[in-house]
């Protein structure tokens, strides 16, 4: 710990020195951006099955660090299913080391993809202690050296890193992509999950249900040229998967038509509280509907790309703030019929007993798990864990209606599935004791955590001076 300490000083010292210049010649704002593949090679297991082959698209882990806001804050999103409990520790640490500032200013979210790979460092060693060898989607080897090299770029970006002299934000409603995954009957209960490939016809002429219809864009500027976009919205992104090819899905794709219409700028996309969101309305399993849905989310991309409105930043604009929350573990988690599952029983799913283990024992330890809010100017994005149900966001959205405020859900993967309290008893698979491993209390904490991040006022923004 001594050896870490002492290079996350080094590095604080390289990144910090510059910025005082920065400050006194009024520029007061530099971003660095950093991009690596994080495409896992043939042989390697991901969620569900080995790679058979790779893609023209690779997987990508992208992000920015912003600097002149105390110390740097780091966002990162990675094309993968989920980075839980000591993964996401690992990754939040070591890019806070690498970009000299403390992993409280670290968020870390994956898209989600299922034809990808995941990571769980603490299940990992669980296994190792039970002598547990059939879990091979948490051999971390692959995580590890992605992680290694992120690292990597995020040093060797920082020295790089350009003025920011402006923010943009912009949104547009995404037609025909999300819809709600759970429907009721009459009785209040789930009668019926719209799951990814929905192929009744009677579930797909449903209506959409309780969706976040808007794809929300927050760029960086350096004068009239853009920097990085980042864009988040609030859907399951499988169009199909269990292929044995890694894949960014549709969202990846958009990602990338985009990133060919503004190519001067990084495009780093955030999966918003798509738990119970999906494309099951529009997506009867036919393979050319992952293009169709991917020019359908890259259309609102563009809308909202042309929606923006760029805003001069000005010292103050830009801060970070953190909630530590203890979320609650489900009462069916109990750890010795986890521990003797494990040992006696095939793993199987993607929530499995390992992932719900190494979770119990991360609560009882009174583990927190840090929500965040980035603040620019008038635009606050929210950084949450798990599969947040969208409730969660149109809730911030509604506390601020003043302000533009967007929402990255699927950061520390731990929780797995988090759903409102009322949801728990509506019955359905996102809040069964297989894919949830939180008790209903979750919300309220959640909800407390979102209130106090949001509660502060937008700050006065002094006129912008004359040119």
């Amino acid at each position: 710990m001594r050896i870490f300490a002492l290079a996350l000083v080094a590095t604080w010292m390289m990144v910090a020195a510059p910025i005082g210049a920065l400050r006194a010649g009024e520029t007061a704002f530099r971003l660095a951006t950093f991009d690596v593949d994080a495409t896992p090679p043939v042989g390697a297991q991901m969620a569900y099955d080995p790679v058979r082959r790779v893609d023209e698209l690779t997987l990508r882990c992208r992000g920015l660090v912003l600097l002149g806001a105390d110390a740097p804050i780091v966002l990162c999103a990675v094309d993968w299913i989920g980075i839980a409990n000591g993964a996401h520790d690992a990754f939040r640490e070591q890019l806070a080391a690498a970009a000299g500032t403390t992993p409280d200013r670290v968020a870390v979210h994956t898209l989600h993809q299922h034809d990808a790979p995941g990571a769980d460092f603490t299940a990992e060693r669980i296994l190792a202690d039970l002598g547990v060898t059939n879990y091979r989607r948490f051999d971390s080897r692959f995580p590890r050296e992605v992680l290694r090299r992120v690292a990597a770029a995020v040093h060797e970006a920082i020295p790089s890193a350009r003025p920011i002299t402006a923010y943009g934000w912009g949104e547009a409603a995404v037609e025909k992509v999300a819809s709600n995954r759970r429907i009721l009957g009459a009785d209040g209960k789930v009668r019926a999950v719209r799951y990814t490939t929905t192929r009744d016809p009677v579930l797909r002429a449903l209506p959409e249900g309780v969706i976040d219809p808007d794809v929300s864009l927050l760029s960086f500027w350096n004068g009239d040229e853009p920097v990085a976009v980042l864009s988040y919205y609030a859907c399951h992104p499988q169009s199909y998967y269990r292929t044995g090819v890694p894949s960014s899905d549709f969202p990846g794709i958009a990602r990338f038509v985009r990133g060919q219409s503004v190519p001067a700028a990084l495009h780093v996309h955030f999966n918003g509280a798509g738990g119970n969101i999906g494309a099951g309305k529009y997506n009867d399993g036919d393979k050319r509907n992952r293009m169709t849905l991917a020019l359908r989310l890259a259309d609102g991309m563009e809308r909202a790309w042309d929606d923006v409105e760029k805003v001069p930043l000005r010292a103050g604009d830009v801060g970070w703030r953190t909630v530590p929350v203890t979320l609650p573990p489900g009462d069916h988690l109990n750890r010795e019929a986890l521990i003797e599952s494990i040992k006696t029983e095939p793993a199987s799913g993607y929530i499995a007993e390992a992932d719900q283990l190494a979770w119990l024992l991360r609560a009882e330890s009174g583990h927190t798990i840090d929500v965040s809010c980035l603040t620019v100017g008038d635009a606050r994005v929210l950084h949450l864990p798990g599969e947040l149900f969208v409730e969660y966001q149109l809730a911030a959205k509604a506390m601020r209606s003043d302000l533009h405020v967007a929402m990255a859900a699927y950061g520390d993967y731990g929780p797995g599935y988090i759903g409102t309290a009322v949801a728990y008893d509506e019955g359905g698979y996102e809040t069964s004791e297989q894919a949830s491993n939180v008790d209903p209390g979750a919300e309220k904490l959640l909800m407390d955590a979102i209130r106090d991040l949001l509660e502060a006022p937008a700050a006065d923004r002094a006129p912008a001076a004359e040119e």
